[in-house]
C-alpha cells in the first residue's frame, strides 16, 4: 500500500522535492528519491513502504539500547525496508539495504493498518511500540498515524534514528515521540558525508531538537576501529551530548564484521573502556558499554553516592535498589522515565 508523503512541495513538469531528509532529493515523474522509499507518482509524493512491515518482534526495551526508558519493560518491536544512509557497516543490513539492492521482501512483506499495529501491541502487553531495525524517519507517515491510535491507549511510540531528518519533520516527530535512540555514528561531518552518506549536522540538530521537546533521549556511537574510535572524536561527541545534558545516556557500543566492514576486527574491549572514561569524564552521568555482556559498563550507577541502582547482564535487569525513582543508598533521583522499583 502507498500513502501520500509528507513534506513535498511541487516542481515545474510534474517534478517534486522531497523535504523530509537532508537529501532533499528532487524527483521525476515515475522515479524515487535516494532511499527509495518514496516515489514521484503523477506529479504525487508517496510514501511506497506505508505499513509494509518486514519485520515485528517483543524486544526487551535495553535492546534498542534504552536503558532509562521503562526498564526491564518489553517493547513492540516493527520495521519497513530502507534507509537514507548506505553506511557499509550496517548490522541490520538485510533490512536497511535491501532495496537499494534490488532485494523486495515480498515473502515476508505484510500491509499492517495502524490500528492492527496497535491492537497487536496492546494484545502482547507492551506499552510501546518502536519503530526500529531499520530508518523509522522514511516510516514518518505511518509512525504519526500508529501514533494517533496508539498514544490515546497508553502506548508510546519509540524512535531508534540515525537522525536523517531537516527541522520541521524533526520537530513534528517530537510531538509523538517518547523516546528514541539516536545513533551519532561519528563527529566527522566529512566522514558522515562521504562515508555514510549523511549530513552530520542533521543528526546532532535531531538529538537538539527532540531533547529541546521533552522527548527522552539515548544516544549511541558504533566504536569502529579506525573510523570512530579516536579519542578526540569521541572527546567531541561526549561535550556535545554534555551540552545538551549530563543525564543524557551515552551507549559506546561493539563493532563485530559486517556487510561491506568484514576486513574489520571487533572493537577491543580497551577501546570500549576507555570511550567510557572519556563519557564520564566529560561529566556525563550515564555512559554505557554496549554488546559486551556482563560488563561493568552495563550498570546503572548513582551519579551521587556510586552505588548500582539498576543491574544488567545483557538485555536483562538482574537487580534493582531503586524505591520511588531513587537511589537506595542516598536518595538521589534515578533520571529516566517509569524508574520505580
Amino acid at each position: 500500500m502507498s500513502a501520500v508523503a509528507a513534506h513535498w512541495e511541487k516542481l515545474e513538469n510534474d517534478g517534486v522535492r522531497c523535504g523530509l531528509c537532508p537529501h532533499n532529493c528532487r524527483i521525476k515523474t515515475g522515479d524515487t528519491g535516494i532511499c527509495l522509499t518514496r516515489t514521484n507518482q503523477d506529479g504525487q509524493l508517496m510514501s511506497t513502504t506505508y505499513g509494509q512491515l518486514v519485520a515485528s518482534a517483543m524486544d526487551p526495551v535495553e535492546k534498542k539500547p534504552l536503558f532509562h526508558y521503562k526498564p526491564g519493560s518489553l517493547t513492540f518491536s516493527i520495521a519497513s525496508q530502507g534507509c537514507n544512509l548506505v553506511c557499509p557497516f550496517c548490522q541490520n543490513h538485510h533490512l536497511s539495504q535491501a532495496l537499494r539492492r534490488g532485494q523486495i521482501e515480498d515473502r515476508s512483506r505484510s500491509y499492517q493498518s495502524p490500528e492492527a499495529v496497535v491492537n497487536a501491541a496492546a494484545q502482547l502487553g507492551s506499552t510501546s511500540i518502536s519503530f526500529t531495525y531499520s530508518e523509522p524517519i522514511l516510516s514518518f507517515e505511518f509512525a504519526r498515524d500508529v501514533a494517533a491510535i496508539a498514544q490515546p491507549r497508553g502506548i508510546d511510540i519509540i524512535f531508534v534514528t540515525n537522525g536523517q531528518a531537516n527541522p520541521s519533520p524533526a520537530r513534528e516527530m517530537a510531538d509523538f515521540l517518547s523516546a528514541a535512540n539516536v545513533d551519532l555514528k561519528c563527529f566527522d561531518a566529512g566522514k558522515y558525508k562521504s562515508v555514510l552518506g549523511g549530513s552530520l549536522r542533521a543528526t546532532t540538530r535531531t538529538i537538539e531538537t527532540f531533547v529541546a521537546n521533552r522527548v527522552w533521549v539515548e544516544v549511541t556511537t558504533l566504536v569502529i576501529p579506525g573510523f570512530s574510535d579516536n579519542d578526540a572524536e569521541l572527546q567531541q561527541i561526549a561535550r556535545f551530548i554534555a551540552g545538551l545534558g549530563t543525564h543524557i545516556p551515552w551507549h559506546v557500543s561493539r563493532f563485530h564484521p559486517d556487510y561491506q566492514w568484514r576486513d574489520r576486527g571487533r572493537t577491543p574491549i580497551q577501546t570500549l573502556r576507555r570511550a567510557r572514561d572519556i563519557g564520564i569524564s566529560e561529566g556525563l552521568h550515564n555512559v554505557y558499554v554496549g554488546n559486551l555482556p556482563g560488563d561493568e559498563g552495563e550498570k546503572t550507577r548513582c551519579p551521587s553516592c556510586g552505588s548500582i541502582t539498576l543491574d544488567r547482564q545483557g538485555y536483562r535487569i538482574v537487580g534493582t535498589a531503586v524505591r520511588d525513582g531513587k537511589c537506595n543508598a542516598c536518595g538521589e533521583p534515578v533520571v529516566g522515565v517509569g524508574i520505580t522499583s
